[in-house]
C-alpha cells in the first residue's frame, strides 16, 4: 500500500535529483541554467518598466523562470539539510529494515 513513508521517500528522491543537477552539464544545454534566469529577469524587468509606463499592470515573470528559482534555491539552500536527511532515511533502513 501508499503510506506516509512512500510519500516521504518520494520526497527525499525529488528533492535528491532537483539537488544533483549539473548546470554546465544539463541545465545550460536546455536552456535552464541561472545565467539564463538573470537574462530572463533581466528582460522580464525591461518589460515590467515598458509596462508600468504605458499605464499597464505587470505580471510576477513566467513559470520557467520561477521554475529555475526553485531549482537554484534547493541546490543551494537544501545541501546540508538534505545530508542530514538522507543519513537519517540510510540508517532507518538499515536498522529497521
Amino acid at each position: 500500500m501508499f503510506g506516509l513513508g512512500k510519500l516521504l521517500y518520494v520526497i527525499v528522491l525529488t528533492i535528491n535529483g532537483i539537488a544533483v543537477l549539473s548546470e554546465d552539464r544539463f541545465l545550460n544545454r536546455i536552456g535552464w541554467g541561472s545565467t539564463t534566469a538573470s537574462s530572463n529577469v533581466n528582460a522580464n524587468i525591461q518589460n515590467q518598466f515598458n509596462q508600468f509606463n504605458s499605464g499597464l499592470e505587470t505580471s510576477e515573470g513566467s513559470i520557467k523562470t520561477k521554475l529555475i528559482n526553485l531549482i537554484s534555491a534547493v541546490r543551494t539552500l537544501m545541501r546540508i539539510p538534505l545530508i542530514a536527511v538522507n543519513i537519517t532515511v540510510i540508517l532507518y533502513e538499515l536498522i529497521l529494515g
